[in-house]
């Protein structure tokens, strides 16, 4: 509970210094608190370029991002959730300390600069790597670790959007993908105490400032429906342009990768450039919107360039979330809906706004199929519970229709396309918390770094894995195989230990098995040396049949 508490203070005080570092670089970048409402105003610090400056911005931000994420943190690319969620199944919760910090900054410039993605990604991430770095340093296990990774999920998204309720329902139907009740408290605890640092900071409204609504006609259930059904398909939809723009990008980009974001801000700038209004997260227009003051023909043109907008960011290496991006398509495709029926049925189609409050919810349950989070999350922004029950019918057809047309969700997606499928059993499950300390074996007798080969190939003949470890004067060297041997036999004349001896990748006794088996693999049989935590003393040696040994006694007797 301490912990808990711990990580959402810090959560908390992590999604203040986001939302700054948002606002710092918005301003700094284009003159603007938020420019998405600025038409194509000039930036003032850049006067003499008009509203041409909205092509640099992009290219300005990626040739600073692009850097600090490819040599600091890779991970911190993208849209965030994903890398979570992969990092809590499959990594017992272990995610670098140092990607709150790069994720904080990239995305804030990016953003900043034009990038059309949230920040709901962004503090997740953050919020789950101060989780994840307090798990660590308290020595946790990996249960309480992953909890701890929810933790800072929750108190991320809860003190970003003052949405408590939401930050803990986010966390624990995307990250940990279960509502275990002692989960459940700690993630509750961690969320409150984020919030209510959040609601000291930032003042206890909610990130959008939207009418009240209600349901004035029986018949607008129907309605909602058709719009639920819709904006299922939509979600699905901008899920697969995202992953294509992002595979096209791939193929055309030739260069280093640090420099792609950069180059990439060119055509985003362009987009820019025609649309003001994609520029950043884009809330005054989201707002805009759903208070009617949009034409039809113009809410579908924006509904397209923001499916456009945020599929280019992250395509182009842009750093930033899809939860807002969804909301604001939502919210177009709902208002266009509701303008659509009302000039059909005036008398009982009721307002315009509910369909666009609506539609947010519905668009994003489509594409995340988080239907709890959906509600929950748009329930807070109104607290109008007379909406409560269109909203449920149009998220419930919005997940089904989603479920129906894809099997995975705009997050798992991005996981399957690296052959990471979360549904199916981990690879790794059985020897999980298992260290390489507990199946190495005794460490064979070293040779000398200048004994003559006829004689290691002596000693190597009677090695059980055809394979030792090679010294000087002590210290370790790599390690010298008999089929390397054979080899520098047969090419030269007199030859020592020092012609055939290589260093293959070493593991220490606090190594996580799991994460030696790649190097394992590439051993050919032969093992690896397990060395001491300086690199100087081999302490051990493991194998490949160590490991098999391990699951099988993890694994229990064979059924007869």
């Amino acid at each position: 509970m301490l912990l808990a508490f711990g990580v959402g203070a810090a959560a908390g005080l992590g999604a203040i210094a986001f939302r700054w570092l948002i606002g710092a670089f918005t301003r700094l970048l284009s003159g603007f608190p938020d420019y998405a409402a600025a038409g194509h105003a000039a930036n003032p610090h850049v006067p003499w370029l008009g509203r041409y400056f909205v092509l640099l911005a992009p290219v300005v931000a990626g040739l600073v991002y692009g850097p600090l994420v490819h040599r600091f943190a890779r991970e911190a690319r993208g849209h965030g959730v994903p890398e979570m969620m992969y990092a809590v199944a499959r990594r017992v919760g272990r995610i670098a300390p140092q990607v709150a910090v790069v994720k904080a900054l990239a995305s804030a410039l990016c953003i900043g600069g034009g990038g059309s993605v949230g920040r709901e990604g962004p503090i997740v991430q953050i919020g789950s790597a101060l989780g994840s770095t307090a798990g660590r340093l308290a020595r946790a296990d990996e249960a309480r670790t992953k909890v701890l990774v929810a933790c800072g999920a929750a108190g991320g998204i809860a003190a970003t959007f003052n949405a408590p309720l939401a930050g803990v329902f986010f966390a624990m139907e995307l990250i940990l993908r279960d509502f275990a009740a002692e989960s459940f408290g700690l993630v509750v605890l961690s969320s409150v105490t984020a919030s209510v640092i959040g609601r000291a900071a930032l003042g206890d409204t909610a990130f959008l400032r939207l009418p009240a609504f209600h349901v004035e006609h029986l018949t607008q259930y129907l309605l909602f429906a058709l719009l639920g059904l819709v904006a299922g398909a939509v979600g699905v939809a901008f899920s697969r342009i995202l992953y294509l723009v992002e595979d096209a990008c791939d193929f055309l980009w030739r260069g280093p990768e640090w420099l792609r974001p950069a180059i990439g801000g060119l055509a985003l700038g362009g987009l820019l450039l025609l649309l003001p209004q994609m520029y950043g997260v884009g809330y005054p227009v989201l707002e805009n919107a759903v208070n009617g003051r949009y034409a039809v023909g113009f809410l579908v043109l924006l509904l397209a360039a923001k499916i456009a907008a945020t599929s280019l960011t992250i395509g182009i290496g842009g750093s930033g979330g899809v939860f807002a991006p969804s909301l604001f398509m939502g919210a177009m495709l709902g208002a266009a809906f509701g303008q659509s029926a009302h000039a059909l049925a005036p008398g009982s189609a009721g307002q315009v706004g509910a369909y666009g409050l609506i539609g947010m919810g519905a668009v994003f349950a489509g594409a995340a199929r988080a239907p709890i989070t959906a509600v929950i999350i748009l329930f807070e922004l109104t607290g109008e519970y007379s909406i409560i029950l269109p909203l449920m019918t149009a998220i419930v057809l919005a997940t089904l229709v989603g479920r129906l047309l894809s099997h995975d969700t705009i997050y798992t997606l991005k996981l399957r396309r690296r052959g990471v499928d979360l549904d199916a059993p981990d690879p790794h499950g059985l020897l999980r918390g298992v260290r390489v300390e507990a199946v190495m074996e005794p460490a064979p007798e070293p040779l000398d770094l200048h004994t003559a080969l006829t004689e290691a190939a002596d000693a190597l003949a009677d090695a059980p894995r055809g394979a030792l470890p090679v010294v000087d004067g002590g210290g370790y060297l790599g390690v010298v195989a008999a089929g390397t041997v054979a080899e520098v036999l047969a090419a030269e004349d007199a030859p020592t230990v020092a012609q055939a001896v290589r260093r293959p990748a070493a593991v220490t006794p606090a190594t996580p098995v799991a994460e030696a088996l790649g190097s394992l693999v590439d051993a050919g049989g032969e093992g690896l040396p397990v060395l001491d935590q300086d690199g100087e003393k081999v302490v051990g040696w493991i194998t490949d049949q160590a490991v098999l040994a391990a699951l099988h006694h993890r694994s229990g007797p064979s059924p007869r």
